[in-house]
């Protein structure tokens, strides 16, 4: 697989990715006390065919639900369902879209209301170590430096990481080359060039690393039941600074939603 996008492309992951980030902060506004997840997937199914992309997820390896959505200790892949949000909880939204044959990427881990000072710092903690991985992508460096800023940064301030899932190249096709662990691997030591289309997604659990699938075969969930988040940018490498193709202002960890 060609891991370089051209110019043209390029133009076609922004589109896919501003629409990506843009149907994510308004399908944050519906966070709220009361409201099912599944009452969340399916605005975010009308807000997606009402923009004239689809979903990147609905039907992949059979997945059911058009976002994920992910509450206190699910960590990735939640699945719309009558689950009522809570005032304190905090929820993951991926929201993965489809535009003109390129995927656009992203996620953000929002609390509904006031959450303890404990897990406003896990939130903080996993969107600077999503922020100090960025900052390491550039052409001509090792991924494995990206790797390690999120290990860095998560482990120096006592938590855990995810090491089940990791980020991924994406372009054409929601998963490609290369893998992105948010940790140190051997081997992890391929060269960034200009061109390539990452999807960097720390995923991070206040208490222990460990993790568990559920019986509908896609929810994770820690298996200590502690709080996880989870923050994602599809990030373009540049000649110079690194850009973040599905920036967004207002869904970030220190926005807290009624």
């Amino acid at each position: 697989m060609n891991l370089i996008k051209t110019v043209q492309e390029v133009e076609k992951m922004r589109a896919s990715c501003k629409l990506a980030s843009s149907i994510l902060e308004e399908v944050s506004a519906l966070l709220a006390p009361g409201v099912t997840t599944k009452e969340v997937d399916l605005a975010a199914a009308k807000l997606m065919e009402d923009a004239g992309c689809r979903s990147a997820f609905l039907g992949y390896k059979r997945f059911p639900g058009h976002i994920c959505i992910s509450v206190n200790e699910e960590v990735v892949h939640g699945i719309g369902s009558g689950r009522r949000i809570q005032y304190g909880d905090i929820v993951t939204l991926d929201i993965g879209v489809i535009l003109d044959g390129f995927v656009g990427d992203t996620a953000s881990t929002i609390p509904v209301g006031i959450v303890s000072d404990d897990v406003q710092r896990l939130l903080t903690v996993t969107e600077e170590a999503l922020h100090k991985a960025i900052e390491k992508v550039r052409d001509g460096r090792r991924l494995s430096e990206v790797c390690a800023a999120v290990q860095d940064e998560v482990e120096s301030n006592g938590f855990s990481i995810v090491r089940e899932f990791v980020g991924h190249g994406v372009g054409r096709h929601l998963h490609e080359e290369p893998q992105i662990p948010n940790y140190r691997t051997p081997g992890t030591t391929l060269k960034l060039r200009a061109g390539m289309t990452l999807a960097i997604e720390p995923m991070v659990n206040m208490g222990r690393a460990a993790v568990k699938v559920l019986r509908d075969d896609w929810t994770v969930v820690t298996a200590d039941h502690s709080p996880s988040a989870h923050f994602e940018h599809t990030v373009l490498v540049t000649k110079g600074e690194p850009e973040i193709l599905t920036w967004r202002e207002k869904t970030s960890s220190k926005l807290k939603v009624r």
